[in-house]
């Protein structure tokens, strides 16, 4: 990840450049590598870079051969090596970059950019001839990004990567909304993605093909290992993080084979071309996966991932945390995380804690189960769907919505201490073709049918004796554990705990009044919500969505409130 801060159209920009400078170093835990700004008429783009791709002479913000081009970037493009080739043969690359592609797909699609671009990223573009800047977001909102306006400055806008760049000079914030483009221009965001599963009113009938789950699975982990630095995956155990690891470690061992990796030694990026088929020919800067885990010691996350890290082979680093150390950090993720979400702040602490342990190992990148509940009705709560369209639209919603919790969790947490996760299961191609399938197929049915059976029968090789399996049968068949309830039951307990000496019985019958309707419910909610207040004003407050359980009269988003939990919470 990176770090971005841009505002366009400001009234005296070289007298704000100090303040811009100031406000893009709160962000320079997403990106520690190295610094850049531009100034052009009156816009300003600044760039905190952490290198991934094209280290040595990636440096942001990009320009082109002109001079009449500024970008700023946040993210990866994944088929940027394919974009080269279908560019003019005269385009003029200064970088290895993947970013830098950007630059020379403008002057030819304008806005409908993004549309070419496969990856996670958050952008901004400045046309010095046109005095235009355009921003965009990648399609589901894997990157955190941010746009605001302050009545001080009329006429300007302000972009950023998170609320801390922003609120010191905006009165007006909003997260900028993904799949969508914004155009100084017209003063217009417009929607670039429109995947044919966006409409909710169309229920998909396309029977599950179970091959093409897997393999277009396997393409999205395969094209998320293009990296000039070591990686690793994080490894819960759960289903989705243990699929995501046995894929890699199975394109690691193919790489080792194919790229050049020999005992230990990487060929030069520049040696790594596009094969024939046009797919992505990737490298590895390491001779053997890593995976990594945490939870409370004999956590039944941390018991799990030690058993698929074993059978995949990976170099496995398994973390515990104390219930006092996890209480210490929740200050610090709030900052990091600008939300006051309950399931979001459980979850962010000990990925949080994890991942500062990550960047101690060298470690710059990792890739993540993140997505996979959205898109199977994986949470506990979708047995409780009252049909298979209800449960359709649910699954749209929480895609939608992966922005504001799971994405921004997955982001922020590992950005925090500048490593860059990236999530397979929300690749476009992989969401075009799940997203379709019929959902009478992804239904729960209590005693007949797991959550995500789709997906567990897509790698289940059972059928095939002379073929190793991709994970052994406890796992792959395991039931869904939510993160914050997987890294120890008594994570939970502490936090509610906590939260009932901290906030009294009246304080939260009172809630502040300038919570209005979106005051907590639960104590351990109005910790969050004075933590949150304590460091963001209120202009912040109303990006922040709060996860809930649909069809559900539960006040506790924890999937052992669901009664199907193997451990559910005791009745009392």
């Amino acid at each position: 990840m990176c770090g971005i801060f841009a505002c366009h159209k400001h009234p005296n920009v070289h007298q704000f450049k100090p303040q811009a400078l100031q406000l893009a170093k709160a962000v320079r835990h997403r990106g520690p590598d190295w610094s850049g700004n531009v100034i052009s008429n009156d816009t300003i783009l600044t760039h905190e870079r952490l290198s991934i791709v094209g280290i040595d002479s990636g440096a942001q913000p990009l320009v082109n051969e002109e001079e009449t081009i500024f970008l700023a970037v946040n993210g990866e493009i994944y088929n940027h090596r394919i974009l080269r080739k279908q560019l003019d043969a005269d385009t003029k690359f200064k970088t290895h970059s993947d970013c830098e592609v950007i630059l020379h797909l403008y002057p030819k699609y304008d806005i409908d950019t993004p549309k070419m671009l496969d990856g996670m990223f958050s952008f901004v573009l400045y046309d010095k001839v046109k005095d235009r800047t355009i921003a965009a977001r990648d399609p589901i909102g894997i990157t955190s990004f941010y746009q605001g306006w302050s009545s001080k400055t009329p006429g300007a806008v302000y972009f950023a990567s998170e609320l801390k760049c922003l609120h010191p000079v905006c009165d007006k914030i909003i997260s900028f909304p993904p799949g969508h483009i914004y155009d100084s221009a017209t003063g217009k965001t417009t929607r670039y993605f429109q995947p044919s599963w966006l409409d909710s009113t169309k229920i998909p009938s396309n029977p599950v093909d179970f091959e093409k789950v897997r393999t277009t699975l396997e393409k999205a982990v395969r094209k998320r290992l293009m990296a000039e630095v070591p990686y690793g995956v994080l490894l819960s155990g759960g289903l989705d993080s243990s699929l995501i690891a046995s894929i890699a470690a199975r394109e690691t061992e193919k790489l080792k084979l194919t790229s050049g990796v020999t005992n230990g030694t990487v060929i030069p990026h520049e040696l790594v071309g596009i094969s024939e088929g046009d797919d992505l020919d990737t490298i590895t800067a390491l001779p053997e996966l890593h995976s990594f885990s945490i939870g409370l010691p004999g956590s039944p996350d941390t018991v799990a991932a030690k058993k698929v890290a074993a059978y995949l082979g990976t170099v496995h680093h398994e973390f515990n945390f104390t219930l006092q150390e996890g209480l210490d950090a929740l200050r610090d993720v709030i900052y990091h995380l600008e939300t006051f979400d309950v399931t979001t702040i459980r979850a962010s602490t000990p990925m949080y804690l994890l991942s500062r342990k990550i960047k101690a190992q060298g470690v710059k990148m990792v890739l993540s189960g993140e997505g996979s509940d959205e898109i199977f009705g994986g949470y506990l709560y979708f047995v409780n769907a009252p049909n298979k369209e209800e449960f359709h639209k649910e699954t749209i919603t929480r895609v939608n919505n992966l922005h504001l919790s799971d994405c921004l969790r997955a982001n922020k947490s590992t950005s925090a201490w500048g490593v860059e996760a990236r999530v397979p299961f929300l690749d476009k191609e992989f969401l075009e073709v799940t997203m379709n399938i019929d959902p009478q197929d992804k239904l729960i049915l209590k005693g007949e049918r797991l959550e995500k059976y789709i997906l567990r029968k897509a790698f289940d090789t059972s059928d095939k004796p002379d073929q190793k399996p991709y994970l052994p049968d406890d796992i792959l068949w395991r039931q869904k554990e939510q993160f914050s309830d997987g890294v120890g039951y008594g994570w939970i307990d502490v936090l509610k705990d906590t939260a009932e000496k901290m906030v009294t019985d009246e304080q939260l019958k009172n809630p502040k009044p300038e919570w209005g309707a979106d005051a907590p419910d639960s104590k351990e909610g109005y910790w969050y919500r004075c933590m949150f207040d304590e460091q963001f004003p209120a202009q912040c407050a109303p990006t922040v969505m709060r996860w809930k359980p649909t069809w559900s009269n539960q006040t506790d988003p924890s999937g052992r409130a669901i009664d199907i939990h193997v451990a559910k919470y005791d009745e009392k």
